[in-house]
């Protein structure tokens, strides 16, 4: 495919790379010299220099009326410049448009998007702001990631000490805990990862991915870690930037005796959020202020999460955070960076909304007329996809295990009607499921093949 590009920060940068790497024809637009000259200097792909609002600068990338671009992403930090880019391409002859939105205005409903004309428009705060509260509601679990409109869900664990699961094969865990609707589909091992098989036998310190439905996770929780997550209490937000600030309405939301109190520098904003939320209490201070922490009670909160627009201070608070008390640490943070370099980092967790967004715009490049949500686990280079099996396919009537699907690449749940299942290799897929593949990235077009999705 022919694909443009708008923007090299690091969502742009990163699919950029994915894509060109795939294969496809890529021309990215960047406006500041410094991003343009590395993308030229690192990837295989054709470079425009100029701001990618401009009809002249976009004609340089390739578009113009009666072009031959397939698919055109505007993915720089300015809502303004990614909507005129899409308008400008999609007038062009382009068939598909995806912009990214910052403002969740856009967002809040479908019209903005359709009146514009743009196919997809997505600002990654709501699905990140949801991604913390589960991180803040499992203690243990270090990354998440919903599945099925939330029944269902991605976790992983680390293999604690005194695991019942240590030195078990994964067939007799199953045979053991009946109950246990979940199924492992990767493990992180000495910084090298494999997917399991019923041989499979866990070690302590091994992390795990595993999908779940969600009314299991307390019980997985016990099973590696030997405790499970006591019910929230008080949590702090350090930013009240969008993240933050859709996190503490998520929390108010759900939680009705939740403390929560929310930390900002700039007193505009604080006053501003504490006219909007309805019981947060809004502090207009430095969260790295010892004093203050300590005075409203850090070493008795359960979660502290840092949404900043700093990573380094994200981190940095986090650590302070945890050793003071804090229960579990989460910290945003959008430079891919610290993502490879977690294990070494003291804080429970990362969350990026720049991967959040790059999994959505790869979904609608790779895969146009699936509906399901693509998850890309980049730490692990898999993904995970929902599709539905239509009355057409070839795997109607069969056992999973009879369909031939390759190595490397699972069936790891099904949703039947209301219902969803955790399927076994005697499960029989029927017309209408919808089915969650987990696959290694280069594997996972050859199994939507197979299932003629």
């Amino acid at each position: 495919m022919k694909i443009v590009i708008v923007g090299a920060g690091e969502v742009g940068y990163n699919v950029s790379r994915d894509l060109s790497e795939e294969g496809h024809d890529i021309t990215l637009v960047e406006l500041d010299e410094t991003r343009a000259e590395k993308v030229n200097n690192e990837l295989d792909v054709r470079v425009v220099k100029g701001n990618g609002s401009r009809p002249p600068v976009l004609e340089k990338a390739g578009i113009f009326k009666g072009c031959s671009v397939d698919i055109l992403v505007a993915s720089t930090e300015k809502d303004e410049v990614n909507i005129m880019a899409c308008w400008i391409a999609k007038r062009a002859g382009v068939p598909r448009v995806i912009s990214r939105a910052r403002g969740m205005e856009f967002t809040d409903s479908p019209t903005w998007a359709r009146e514009l004309g743009i196919d997809v428009m997505s600002s990654p705060e709501r699905s990140v702001a949801r991604q913390i509260e589960e991180l803040l509601q499992v203690r243990s679990a270090i990354h998440t990631f919903e599945l099925f409109e939330g029944q269902a869900g991605l976790y992983a664990f680390k293999v604690g000490e005194g695991s019942p699961l240590v030195d078990l094969p994964l067939k007799k865990a199953r045979v053991k805990y009946p109950d246990l609707k979940s199924i492992f589909v990767f493990v992180e091992r000495d910084k090298k990862g494999f997917i399991p098989n019923g041989d499979t036998i866990l070690r302590e310190g091994d992390l795990v991915y595993i999908v779940s439905l969600r009314e299991h996770i307390w019980q997985l929780e016990g099973l590696f870690q030997r405790s499970r997550s006591r019910s929230l209490k008080r949590v702090f937000i350090v930013g009240g930037g969008k993240i933050g600030s859709r996190l503490a309405m998520l929390l108010e939301k759900r939680f009705r005796n939740l403390a929560i109190k929310l930390i900002d520098r700039d007193r505009e904003k604080c006053e501003k959020l504490a006219s909007e939320l309805e019981r947060t209490i809004v502090l207009c201070s430095d969260g790295t202020d010892e004093d203050l922490l300590r005075y409203e009670g850090i070493e008795d909160c359960d979660g502290f999460v840092t949404t900043t627009t700093s990573d380094e201070a994200n981190i940095l608070m986090g650590v302070i955070a945890k050793a003071m008390g804090a229960r579990k640490s989460v910290a945003v943070v959008r430079r891919k960076i610290y993502n490879n370099l977690s294990e070494y980092l003291a804080v429970d967790a990362l969350v990026n909304p720049n991967e959040a967004l790059a999994s959505v715009i790869m979904k609608h490049i790779l895969y146009p007329y699936r509906t399901g949500a693509l998850s890309v686990i980049d730490k692990i280079g898999a993904e995970t996809l929902e599709v539905e099996i239509p009355s057409n396919s070839p795997v109607l009537g069969k056992k999973i295990k009879n369909i031939g699907l390759p190595k490397g690449v699972l069936l790891a749940l099904i949703a039947r009607g209301d219902d969803v299942i955790v399927p076994f290799g005697n499960s029989i897929l029927r017309e209408n499921d919808r089915v969650l593949l987990f696959a290694c990235s280069r594997l996972l077009p050859r199994a939507v093949e197979m299932l003629k999705v």
